[in-house]
């Protein structure tokens, strides 16, 4: 329990150093690891997470914001994805 405490009062400071990018990032691997170990069972709790967390990481970068500030990612009808000043 103190191990979690001292990492969750940690996290927030190393995440304040990173860029906007690596930021949401580490923010997707750590959701996705917390999501993967709620829905494993307690055997594969570890698995769970590791899966759960490149799951997220990954997610995170897919489907993240446009690099560029004041500008996001759109898909038209067709499903092609474009980028242009956020609404």
């Amino acid at each position: 329990m103190t191990r979690t405490l001292l990492l969750l009062s940690v996290l927030p400071l190393s995440i304040a150093a990173c860029t906007p990018a690596e930021q949401r990032t580490a923010l997707g691997v750590a959701g996705g690891a917390a999501v993967g170990a709620a829905v494993s069972s307690d055997s594969d709790r570890e698995k769970g997470a590791i899966v759960g967390a490149l799951v997220g990481g990954v997610a995170a970068q897919l489907l993240g914001p446009a690099p560029q500030s004041g500008k996001c990612y759109y898909k038209d009808q067709y499903g092609d994805t474009f980028i242009a000043n956020c609404q």
